[in-house]
């Protein structure tokens, strides 16, 4: 595996927000690979080569993976691990459980030999008892996998559900939400992630409360948050500083680093995000 230091960076003499080394704890940084756009081996390499030092893992969404061939996804993962990235599954799993236990745990075993690292447990098109997301946290991580929940207050969330389709499915009582993440993180979960839907997507205005809850209740070092929108992420960061988590798409890497280091931005943070290291 390769050495990553985030000191090691070209103009050396600028101020700029220091980034703990990898692997890190807080300030972690989540990538989307292959959905809304192709996303292959040489691709990722290219992010790698130029941006690697502030991946730290990388999310296929909607079950691409699965499709693909799997030598692809193990020269991807290899790839990945010799960055020092972890690989998510995205929340797939929610298709799977659908079949059963039985399903679920053949899932969890073709995963883990293609080279995941991390398999998401979503259950946002689909309603599952907290005690089965317990159970699937515990099979994950007797695979020795690391178990992440997706929790939001939005039944329906993903799949690019319009905000009418959303509207009318309902919301869901943040407390109960917050309760369950609890009883994840108790559970051994690796950390929580929270959907943006009816929070900051596809929610007007924004319901800000509801990440402030989590955080408050939760701790900030257990959450990692949606935040595929360059808006999003960048008050995410001004309202929590630097060491917040964050999901972002491949395409907006370099924006958000720049928004973490404090080195560019848009007037409203221009200046304005420092740390104190």
């Amino acid at each position: 595996m390769a050495d990553f230091k985030s000191h090691d960076v070209a103009f050396d003499f600028l101020q700029r927000n220091k980034r703990p080394d990898k692997p890190r704890s807080v300030g972690l940084t989540e990538i989307r690979a292959a959905y809304y756009s192709n996303f292959g081996y040489h691709y990722f390499k290219d992010i790698l080569e130029s941006a690697g030092n502030y991946v730290d893992s990388i999310k296929f969404a909607g079950g691409a993976f699965t499709f693909m061939n799997p030598n692809e996804v193990r020269k991807i993962t290899e790839l990945a691990h010799n960055h020092g990235v972890q690989i998510s599954t995205g929340g797939f799993i929610e298709y799977v459980i659908r079949y059963g236990r039985d399903a679920v745990q053949k899932y969890i075993s073709e995963v883990k030999d293609l080279g995941f690292d991390i398999v998401e447990i979503s259950t946002g098109f689909i309603s599952l008892p907290t005690e089965d997301w317990q159970r699937v946290i515990e099979d994950v991580q007797k695979a020795g996998l690391k178990a992440k929940p997706e929790i939001g207050i939005q039944f329906g969330a993903g799949g690019d559900t319009t905000q009418a389709g959303l509207e009318s499915e309902g919301v869901q009582d943040t407390g109960f939400a917050i309760e369950q993440a609890k009883r994840f993180l108790d559970a051994g979960a690796y950390i929580i992630m929270i959907e943006s839907e009816g929070i900051t997507e596809n929610a007007e205005p924004w319901r800000v409360e509801v990440p402030a809850q989590f955080i408050n209740q939760v701790g900030l070092e257990n959450l990692m948050f949606e935040a595929a929108d360059p808006q999003v992420f960048e008050w995410y960061i001004k309202n929590y500083g630097i060491d917040v988590n964050l999901f972002v798409d491949h395409s907006q890497l370099v924006q958000l680093e720049c928004y973490r280091q404090g080195i560019w931005g848009t007037n409203s943070v221009w200046g304005r995000i420092s740390s104190y290291r």
